[in-house]
């Protein structure tokens, strides 16, 4: 089996990754107890699906981040998926790619962030693991229960996708972009639904879901071309390039959720919650890393639960 070795630059710890997966719904995580993170996904190509476990030893104290390993298979379609490319996605799914040696510094000059970093040492997003599956789950998410949207697509995996086994269990990956747009009655999903997956399938297979190709363009460029996808509107086009492409350094103007997270934490009037201009303005101090500063703010809420 094929093994890379991702030493992360800046803090980085994979137990708080598998933490955070088990509270996010689409992920339908279930953790073993055994500090392994087990992921099965559709590779970058299109074609092939890449099952994977990670595994990462407990720094020394006061010592940097342990690098992590991955142990990965890959499972080719038409052609094979070079194992440089399915190593450089399993990082990316893990925010692996991204330097973050200068994230501390942002919690220097704002001391919300800087609680922020104190709570969730070494936590970075988890991605979806292309953008392909992250607007796959945008359509089926789109006005429907996070639960009910995570069951169905959890279903489509196992009757469609692959198995795979990784370190000792079986996994079903997400169907392909080829296999997506053969299925036809879903359950769960209406037909305007089901069209519209076969049309976020197409793109993929044309190339228009590249992650990094939407990473070069300018943030505004990006959320642009995604939105021309069907059922891809401002918030999905944010998630796609977020938490999809894995865009460091976005701030969503359309989650209103981090809108008033970010009011709670800096002690905002209700008013400035529905002021994504002048959020965004704060967010400005987080540059290069908002979408990362985003991230600690929702897992931050979510642990408090709903406003009383």
């Amino acid at each position: 089996m094929p093994a890379a070795s991702l030493t992360p630059a800046g803090p980085f710890s994979l137990a708080a990754s598998i933490r955070f997966l088990e509270g996010f719904t689409p992920a339908a995580h279930d953790q073993d107890h055994d500090r392994v993170l087990r992921l099965a996904f559709p590779a970058d190509d299109a074609h092939g699906v890449i099952g994977c476990a990670l595994r990462q030893k407990e720094a020394a104290a006061g010592g940097p981040p342990a690098p992590v390993r991955a142990e990965f298979t890959v499972h080719p379609g038409p052609a094979a998926t070079p194992a440089g490319a399915a190593r450089a996605q399993i990082a990316r799914i893990v925010s692996l790619d991204v330097d973050g040696s200068g994230f501390a510094a942002v919690g220097e000059h704002d001391p919300v962030v800087a609680s922020l970093l104190a709570q969730y040492p070494g936590l970075r997003p988890v991605l979806f693991c292309s953008p392909y599956e992250a607007a796959a789950w945008a359509v089926i998410g789109h006005r429907v229960r996070m639960t009910q949207a995570a069951a169905v697509k959890a279903r489509i995996a196992r009757d469609h996708g692959r198995a795979v086994d990784v370190a000792g269990r079986r996994l079903h990956a997400f169907p392909t972009p080829e296999a997506l747009r053969r299925l036809r009655d879903v359950p769960g999903l209406t037909d305007v639904k089901v069209a519209r997956l076969h049309a976020i399938a197409e793109a993929a297979l044309d190339g228009e879901l590249d992650a990094g190709a939407l990473r070069a363009l300018p943030a505004d460029e990006a959320l642009r071309t995604l939105r021309r996808l069907p059922g891809i509107g401002p918030f999905s086009a944010e998630l796609v390039l977020i938490r999809g492409a894995g865009h460091p350094d976005v701030f969503p103007a359309t989650e209103s959720r981090l809108h008033r997270a970010m009011a709670t934490e800096y002690g905002l009037d209700a008013a400035a919650a529905d002021d994504p201009a002048a959020l965004a303005g704060i967010a400005d101090g987080w540059r290069p890393f908002r979408s990362w500063v985003g991230l600690l703010l929702r897992a931050r809420a979510q642990e408090r639960g709903p406003a009383r």
